[in-house]
């Protein structure tokens, strides 16, 4: 499903890193993620709301760039 604020979602696990790109073109790296989590925000039917609750100030992050 579309969202406002969550642009794209991508989850490596052999390194549980979490990458989000966001809707204003900010893109952070969550470290740490587990695998559940990040299959859970991929279903979840309000990214948005899902990754307020269950992975912001949840997991160590950096911004690593804006996306082109």
């Amino acid at each position: 499903m579309p969202s406002s604020v969550v642009q794209s979602i991508n989850y490596e696990a052999a390194h549980s890193r979490l990458t989000v790109t966001f809707t204003n073109r900010r893109v952070y790296e969550y470290y740490m993620v587990p695998a559940t989590i990040a299959s859970a925000f991929k279903n979840a039917l309000s990214k948005g709301t899902f990754f307020n609750k269950r992975i912001r100030d949840k997991y160590i992050c950096r911004e690593i760039s804006k996306a082109g």
